[in-house]
């Protein structure tokens, strides 16, 4: 197995969230431990469960790898899971590289010809491959076969090179960058979605008991409720209310010591950290709730813009407590009641104007 580094395609820093999706050196240590074997052991995602395991029963009955598996989604929902469940339930080996790896062609040629028959390449990130490599890709994926160029110039010839019968599971978290050519020779395409709080409840238990934690439907609940819809946040919050309960209790984990640890934390019961509480309560405090433009919003929480926008505001919009606007970011009345404060009627918007009249005055 080849675990390559993932800090190439993390998302950007914004000090040590522990409500973060990128995966650090301890996250990778204890998923590969607690990491389902199979598909009856994987929780969640019963549509693209249910689909792949007609899919892989398919192609065991007939005696073939399964066709090329590509899953899109954001991360911490389990896609590098599915990859390794994949090869285990066709008793094939793999392998596992990155997009942001694979730099020229003759990096990916090096991979595929090296591939035993079945064998299981798991492409992260495969949207930030090279676009010389995403070309020969093509050619592995139909027609399993590369052609490797030797010399240069006019004297440069392609010697085609025969590759084993191989199955290729790509995961992207931005299934729109992937260009059409590429996303076709896809024989499944499963698309993860966010966890329901009554599945990450489950995912919290069977952790918990891999990890010897005793712990209360209610502590499980809890800690479920400010995951973010992530199994990889929920296992985090976990280990951390551990400590908390090991240190502050008796070891058990309860709704009041889960609450009190991630508060200890700052993780609020809705799932939001330090940013995404500084981020909504400078548009509602200082900017009357917005509009207000990202560069101007950034520097007020004294963050970089790319900080702002590609960590917190995805998350603020999913939980409908930001808005999107061709004029700037806009609370909703959601944000206004998360963070206990009212808008007077007539206040001031961003900067201290005045607020703006409709078209017939009023």
């Amino acid at each position: 197995m080849n675990w390559d580094d993932e800090s190439a395609y993390a998302e950007p820093p914004a000090g040590d969230r522990l409500v973060g999706t990128a995966a650090d050196g301890e996250d990778r240590a204890v998923e590969a431990a607690l990491r389902p074997k199979d598909l009856g052991e994987f929780i969640g995602q019963e549509r693209v469960r249910e689909q792949l395991d007609l899919v892989l029963k398919a192609a065991r009955a007939r005696g073939a790898t399964a066709d090329h598996v590509l899953l899109s989604g954001a991360p911490g929902l389990g896609k590098t899971t599915l990859s390794m469940i994949i090869a285990a339930e066709m008793g094939a080996p793999i392998r596992i590289t990155s997009g942001p790896a694979i730099q020229h062609a003759g990096d990916l040629a090096a991979i595929l010809s090296s591939l035993t028959e079945g064998e299981v390449l798991f492409l992260d990130e495969i949207h930030r491959m090279s676009r010389p490599a995403e070309e020969m890709l093509y050619m592995a994926m139909e027609d399993f076969r590369v052609d490797v160029i030797v010399g240069k110039g006019p004297g440069a010839t392609a010697i085609p090179l025969e590759l084993p019968p191989f199955t290729l599971v790509g995961a992207t978290t931005r299934a729109g960058l992937l260009p059409p050519p590429l996303r076709d020779r896809f024989g499944f395409t499963g698309h993860m979605e966010f966890y329901a709080p009554a599945e990450l409840q489950r995912v919290v238990h069977r952790s918990a008991r891999l990890l010897d934690v005793d712990i209360a439907d209610e502590g499980a609940a809890e800690i479920a409720g400010r995951s973010r819809g992530t199994p990889r946040i929920a296992n985090r919050l976990l280990r951390r209310v551990r400590d908390y309960a090991q240190v502050k209790a008796d070891g058990v984990i309860t709704r009041e010591i889960a609450a009190q640890a991630l508060d200890v934390y700052e993780v609020d019961a809705r799932g939001l950290d330090r940013l995404d509480r500084a981020v909504l309560t400078a548009l509602l405090k200082l900017f009357g709730g917005g509009p207000v433009g990202l560069s101007t919003l950034a520097v007020a929480v004294g963050e970089e813009r790319e900080t702002v926008e590609e960590v917190a505001e995805p998350f603020l919009v999913r939980e409908g407590l930001l808005a999107r606007t061709p004029r700037g970011r806009i609370a909703t009345p959601a944000a206004w009641e998360h963070l206990g404060l009212t808008r007077e009627a007539g206040a001031a918007g961003p900067a201290g104007t005045p607020p703006q009249q409709g078209l017939f005055g009023g």
